[in-house]
């Protein structure tokens, strides 16, 4: 598994288990869906900035 993907499921299981807790806490289901959207939103900004290629260093 690659470190973009462990990233990105890590951010699912955070999205899906703040849902859970919201919808627990009574949340109305668009707000758990906004919140879901930002978790996942800042876990994929957040996996892309993690394992970017970095640039080779300049040989001369």
């Amino acid at each position: 598994m690659s470190a973009f993907a462990a990233y990105l499921l890590g951010a699912v299981v955070l999205a899906v288990g703040l849902g859970g807790g919201a919808h627990l806490l009574g949340v109305p289901p668009v707000w758990i869906g906004v919140g879901a959207l930002i978790v996942l939103g800042g876990g994929i900004m957040s996996a892309a900035a993690k394992t970017k290629r970095k640039d080779a260093p300049d040989p001369s």
